[in-house]
């Protein structure tokens, strides 16, 4: 099998190594890590996590969804010192995959399967805005003097009106290249990442990125150099740096533990959920197996100095795309990207920072795209109100805070509409024969606390090879989380639902919230 598939994998192994270069250099630059520790994550989530998890074609490595977090890290935590914070920031993340090992362990990856898809694009939208408030300025070469989020929004037309023009010159040709490249079907074989740096490489040695000397454009004077570009050392042993533990029981580092592990096992297993459905194959992957394999990652990865790793969806989807088959070419992936470091460090240091900063963008931009907006406020105004409150609140504090604001505005929504404390902890049903099938009648709120128990007494049945009908002629209400997970179960010739449309919707959305009244 190995040897039938070796051809494949190592196609889409070095097709999504492409990919993840420029990407994992960006994503650490973005998160105040060192370039290469980027680097350093997505080789120990190819060579070493590869064969530990179940998902057979997911690409382990550091991620966008994370940056706003390390970010956050670095700078706490050092107290304005970058190195100190990125050292006391690989402790955080040892602890916190520490956590992820036991969550895997305790079998405990399964509650990833009721966050609320409002509240996670939410999330994910905050972190699209927030990537592009920090970014844009890197992309006009400018330094900004904000902090939070919503200052360095604020401060963009002011880095607009003070760009450098050499250095913006490189950002707008990538951000170009990676927005229209993509159009050009016979040649998007070829990934945009590496289109940008094929533009971008040329054009730092005709500027002259690498000595530092001044430049006039239309009667200003302006400054290029080295800092510029990316900043990598020579051998990837002397990029090795190891967790400061000093300060790993204060509340900060805490605060910290808790949103790597939560929020990186939670956007890691919605990916390996997706990807079971892009699956040519339709494999399912163990959940916990795979949660084991990326906090075993993250572990020996912030022991050396790396990112954060998630089984990212980006290069995952790619993956699929170049037809892999097995999980040797996330393992080929990193074994590429190891190469790279060892042998072509020159190279990489001749890459623009502002051709990063580009794709970052661009990334952001794809994560709080108007359409997530139009398509969450066509749901309903409640999935909306989720959605904006999450991504505000993100901006105005922190993810953890975020995410938790969204899921406590949700269960008020539901005490509002009749739902009782009980509901959200209790599955009331009845079971009964039926001719050839096994109809489970529910009673009361059908909402997003009880799914796991839902999944659970379905799966239990049709694995038994008995037909179900899950009657829905009783219940008070099903909420969206719900409806969109039931979506998954239809997938089985043996589960068909009744009763759903005598519920009124507040939409005409199809998975909209239904209910008695409305």
């Amino acid at each position: 099998m190995f040897a039938k598939n070796l051809k494949y994998d190592l196609k889409a192994g070095f097709s999504v190594f492409l990919l993840a270069l420029p990407l994992c250099l960006g994503i650490a630059m973005a998160s105040n890590f060192p370039p290469i520790a980027g680097i350093i994550t997505a080789i120990v989530g190819g060579i070493v996590s590869s064969f530990m998890g179940s998902s057979r074609l997911t690409i382990k490595g550091p991620a966008a969804g994370l940056i706003v977090i390390a970010l956050g890290a670095v700078s706490e935590l050092g107290g304005g010192d970058i190195a100190l914070g990125y050292k006391r920031a690989l402790a955080v993340g040892v602890v916190a995959a520490i956590i992820q090992i036991l969550f895997s362990l305790f079998r405990l990856a399964k509650v990833a399967e009721i966050m609320p898809p409002s509240v996670i694009h939410g999330m994910l939208a905050a972190i699209g805005v927030i990537i592009i408030a920090k970014q844009s300025h890197v992309m006009l070469g400018v330094a900004p003097h904000g902090k939070g989020p919503l200052a360095l929004l604020a401060e963009i037309p002011s880095s607009l009106s003070h760009l450098n023009p050499q250095v913006f010159m490189v950002g707008l040709l990538s951000f170009l290249i990676v927005v229209f490249w993509p159009k050009f079907k016979k040649l998007s074989v070829i990934p945009a990442s590496i289109v940008v740096l094929a533009g971008a490489i040329p054009l730092s040695f005709a500027f002259d990125f690498a000595h530092a000397h001044s430049y006039s454009f239309m009667g200003h004077a302006f400054e290029i150099g080295p800092k510029f570009l990316i900043d990598l050392p020579g051998q990837i042993l002397s990029a090795l740096t190891f967790p400061d533990f000093s300060v790993i029981t204060s509340a900060t580092s805490a605060k910290y533990i808790i949103m790597f592990a939560l929020v990186g096992s939670i956007e890691s297993l919605l990916t390996v959920c997706a990807v079971d459905n892009l699956d040519p194959e339709k494999q399912k992957s163990d959940l916990n197996k795979d949660l084991f394999a990326v906090g075993v990652g993250n572990l020996i990865s912030s022991f050396l100095g790396g990112l954060p790793m998630i089984s990212e969806i980006v290069r995952t989807k790619a993956n699929i795309d170049y037809e892999a088959k097995s999980k040797y070419s996330n393992f080929f992936h990193g074994c590429f990207l190891l190469f790279s470091i060892a042998a072509l460090p020159w190279l990489l240091r001749s890459i623009p920072l502002s051709a990063l900063a580009a794709l970052l963008v661009f990334t952001g931009i794809r994560l709080a795209s108007p359409a997530e907006f139009r398509k969450t406020y066509m749901i309903g105004w409640d999935q909306f109100t989720l959605f904006t409150t999450t991504l505000v609140v993100t901006l105005m504090s922190d993810l953890l805070i975020g995410v938790a604001s969204g899921i406590l505005l949700k269960l008020v929504f539901h005490l509002f509409r009749g739902a009782t404390l009980r509901d959200f902890m209790v599955l009331d049903y009845e079971e009964f024969e039926e001719g050839d099938a096994i109809v489970i009648e529910l009673k009361g709120s059908l909402v997003f606390s009880n799914y796991l128990k839902l999944k659970a007494l379905v799966n239990a049945k049709t694995s038994e090879g008995k037909n179900v009908v899950l009657s829905l002629a009783n219940v008070k209400m099903v909420d969206h989380t719900i409806q969109e997970k039931l979506e998954a179960l239809k997938e089985s010739p043996l589960f068909r639902i009744t009763g759903l449309e005598e519920l009124k919707a507040v939409s005409e959305h199809e998975l909209a919230f239904k209910s008695v009244a409305g």
